[in-house]
């Protein structure tokens, strides 16, 4: 990872070094899920590299993930340049600056080397599996097809270890997104990268341009893993007290025991596997566990409602980087510069700020907003957001603090000479109220009709439910099933009614669709829902398939906080 950067607007799509296998089909949801290959879609070419255990039936009279409809919603997309990329998920040894973890990647490379298209391509991204478990890749935010979503168990069988597959779409919208795994907890390891769709006729002026990813991270960490932590937080709080949000809801007696449905590819024999930077002892913070306790105690911000998280990372990271060492970012004094904020954390919102500066929002996950300007932004895990600042003269600190948890990412903007800031470096800016979305509005061209205020054909109910001291977040009192559905039908105006039944927050993520916030509020894929609040969101049912709703923090989703929205048949 290069410690300073100098990016402009004008990039090209990179490739890994490795040679990769050829593409395969998948076997879910009922239905033939066509890879794309070489040999275009239903090829049989590569079916060895697929893992094509547990997924189960669909129930009957649902639109499959690789069903004509599907089929036909791709062609109205287009098919425009094909962008080819390669991409290898791998063992890696990773440098934070300051520390070095083993831990699991995207080739050499944190966060993964950016993959960067026109809107009105067609991206042909093939993934290679050297890890010791099965994997997928799931695009955050785009609107694409349904079988190349990379659910597995839903959408496509798992890519098993020693396999690969093709992910082959068109790509519609352009904005900020990213992809990651949806198989257990592997996003909170270092298996992710940005995507960045670029606008052929975009409306905004700039001078540069930087993507900054933000992630809270443990892997590798004393002997921690993500899986680990995850092994913790299922044991609960038992009697333990001090967890500012132990009670978190009602859910009737919901144990773990139902959980067979959760199913996101081989995890292998964890026992076997060495991910961790065991240069450390640690304290071991329950019995049989690697390492010191990552359960976090008393975190709480009012701008969350209460509750900040779970997770006791150890270290947050700017695109890969700690505030130890972190990455310089030059520039010129007055330079325009569009910077693209990611949030790619397991756990974790994220204030960002950027010291002697103020930002000026133009989109959030993707999609543009009435320009406003703030001195702060509060990004929960999933969120997108890209701003515009105006250079200054010096040397000034990008602040991300880990909300409610104390600690900070950092990385610098530097336009001329003096010292940089140090690690502990806290902009005034981040004193301000931080922007969230319910303050913006849809731009113009993007806002639903009727500014979002039409009756909806259908209205899905979806309670926020579980418990930190049990760990059984669910949707509704349930945890998931691949076999759930809600149902819905094309051209319906739905509305989904997050109502917050939980002392926590939940960054609430609908996969293929974008959704309107209300009383004209922007389109988001990913929003806040704040503790003991509901939510009203409205979207058009226009992408057949079998789609994921889910927290995106992963270890509620992961603990059953997840369910699938379903396209019926005509």
């Amino acid at each position: 990872m290069r410690n300073d950067s100098t990016h402009s607007a004008t990039h090209s799509i990179t490739h890994s070094r490795r040679a990769l296998l050829g593409a395969g089909i998948a076997v879910a949801g009922g239905g033939l899920l066509a890879a794309c290959s070489g040999g275009g879609h239903g090829s049989h070419a590569g079916m060895d590299g697929m893992d094509h255990s547990g997924t189960g039936a669909a129930p009957a009279g649902y639109v499959s993930p690789d069903g004509p409809e599907v089929a036909a919603a791709e062609r109205k997309r287009g098919s425009g340049p094909v962008r080819k990329v390669s991409l290898t998920a791998t063992p890696a040894r990773l440098e934070l600056g300051g520390r070095t973890v083993n831990s699991w990647a995207y080739g050499d490379d944190l966060p993964g080397k950016e993959v960067r298209v026109t809107a009105g391509d067609t991206l042909a991204l093939t993934l290679a599996n050297h890890l010791p478990q099965a994997t997928s890749l799931h695009w955050h935010g785009l609107a694409l097809r349904n079988d190349m979503d990379g659910v597995p168990g839903l959408t496509q069988r798992a890519v098993r270890a020693g396999g690969s597959f093709t992910y082959r779409f068109a790509v519609a919208h352009p904005g900020t997104y990213w992809l990651h795994p949806h198989s257990g907890v592997q996003q909170d390891r270092g298996l992710y990268a940005p995507l960045i769709v670029e606008d052929p006729k975009e409306p905004l002026s700039y001078d540069k341009e930087w993507v900054v990813v933000l992630d809270d991270w443990v892997d590798g960490v004393d002997g921690s893993t993500p899986d680990t932590v995850l092994a913790e937080l299922r044991r609960g709080m038992g009697g333990d007290a001090g967890h500012a949000g132990m009670d978190h809801g009602n859910t009737g007696g919901m144990g773990h025991g139902d959980m067979d449905g959760m199913d996101h590819g081989d995890m292998g024999d964890m026992g076997g596997m060495d991910h961790g930077d065991t240069g450390g002892t640690g304290k071991a913070g329950r019995p049989g566990s690697r390492g010191p306790s990552r359960m976090l105690m008393g975190a709480t911000s009012k701008w969350l409602g209460g509750d900040a998280g779970d997770v006791d990372h150890p270290f947050h990271l700017v695109n890969g980087r700690t505030a130890e060492d972190p990455q310089t970012f030059r520039a010129k004094p007055g330079d325009r510069i569009r910077i693209r904020f990611i949030n790619a954390g397991g756990d974790t919102a994220y204030r960002v700020a950027l010291g002697g500066h103020t930002m000026t929002v133009t989109h959030t996950d993707g999609f543009p907003v009435e320009h406003a300007r703030t001195e702060a932004l509060l990004l929960g895990m999933g969120e997108r957001y890209d701003v515009l600042v105006t250079a200054r003269d010096g040397v000034f600190p990008l602040t991300a603090l880990a909300e409610g948890k104390k600690r900070s990412a950092l990385a610098v903007l530097r336009t001329g000479g003096g010292a940089a800031p140090g690690p502990s470096a806290r902009p005034k800016e981040l004193d301000a109220r931080p922007l969230t979305a319910d303050r913006l509005k849809a731009a113009e061209s993007v806002r639903a009709p009727g500014g979002g205020a039409g009756r909806p054909d259908r209205t899905i109910k979806l309670d926020l439910t579980g418990s930190m001291a049990a760990y059984d977040w669910a949707i509704n009192k349930k945890p998931y099933r691949a076999s759930q559905r809600y149902a819905v039908r094309a051209g319906e105006r739905v509305r989904l009614s997050f109502r917050n039944r939980t002392g926590m927050w939940h960054p609430m993520h609908l996969h293929g669709h974008t959704f309107a916030l209300p009383d004209g509020g922007p389109r988001k894929d990913t929003a806040i829902v704040l503790p003991g609040r509901t939510l009203d969101v409205d979207f058009d049912a226009d992408n057949p398939g079998l789609w994921m709703i889910h927290c995106h923090n992963v270890y509620h989703s992961e603990s059953g906080m997840m369910t699938v929205l379903g396209y019926r048949k005509k």
